[in-house]
């Protein structure tokens, strides 16, 4: 599938994915860093699917969704390149994604940030509703 916001084509699938592009984006995040790029490819194969934002031949956005495609998903990895930041693009991912016929009628979407709440809660996220109902597990750290 694939839309268009402004001048960026959005799409979703891994045909055109610059993964050494992804990692290096990644790589320097809060969320993820020093990631290896082959657990970016790893993660993006195992998702249920991969959004990305190109401007003609170059991907300027990305993002995944993990999900089960019938009662849950969570967007996970959601970032733009810097130079293509106050655009919207981040919004259009996250809004092809809320649209695609491969996850309509779920019973929750979820999401993490810690800086741009603004822009989920354009498209409809909330805060939980029930934080205190949330857990997580920490496994060890692995050496990969």
């Amino acid at each position: 599938m694939k839309s268009e916001h402004g001048n960026y084509v959005i799409e979703d699938g891994l045909e055109r994915m610059d993964f050494e592009r992804v990692h290096g984006w990644l790589s320097k995040t809060y969320w993820s860093p020093g990631i290896a790029q082959t657990k970016i490819e790893r993660a993006a194969t195992n998702s249920a699917m991969v959004v990305s934002s190109y401007i003609g031949n170059t991907q300027v956005g990305y993002m995944r969704v993990i999900s089960d495609k019938t009662t849950f998903a969570w967007i996970a990895d959601v970032f733009v390149d810097e130079g293509h930041r106050k655009k919207g693009i981040a919004k259009a991912m996250v809004q092809f994604a809320l649209k695609h016929p491969d996850f309509q009628n779920l019973r929750r979407w979820v999401l993490a940030t810690r800086d741009a709440h603004s822009v989920y809660a354009e498209v409809g996220f909330i805060p939980l509703d029930f934080p205190d109902r949330w857990m997580l597990h920490y496994p060890p750290k692995d050496t990969e």
